[in-house]
């Protein structure tokens, strides 16, 4: 059950920034609570879990086919993991900068 809570990890600017201070960010499941997603996070990747955040992002209206037609897009849910000093998770691990 663990394997279906995470979903991804968000790479984004701000998180690759998050996490070279030791913050990391995954889309989970929306069901999921910061319990379950600590304990996959420390099983999945072999690393201690201080602190646990997560939001909710309500999904946004677009308008979609020919007729232009509202649809919503889904809800999702992001959790943010401060890891303890000195790991790292090396999906968030990009090549050299200058």
């Amino acid at each position: 059950m663990t394997k279906y809570i995470i979903k991804k990890p968000v790479i984004t600017e701000k998180s690759l920034d998050d996490a070279a201070r030791g913050e990391f960010t995954f889309e989970v499941d929306k069901s999921c609570n910061k319990q379950q997603a600590r304990k996959a996070i420390e099983e999945m990747f072999k690393v201690h879990v201080i602190k646990t955040t997560s939001v909710i992002i309500k999904g946004k209206y677009k308008k979609a086919g020919k007729k232009r037609i509202n649809t919503k897009r889904p809800d999702k849910k992001k959790i943010r993991v401060k890891l303890k000093s000195g790991e790292k998770i090396d999906l968030f691990e990009v090549g050299q900068t200058k």
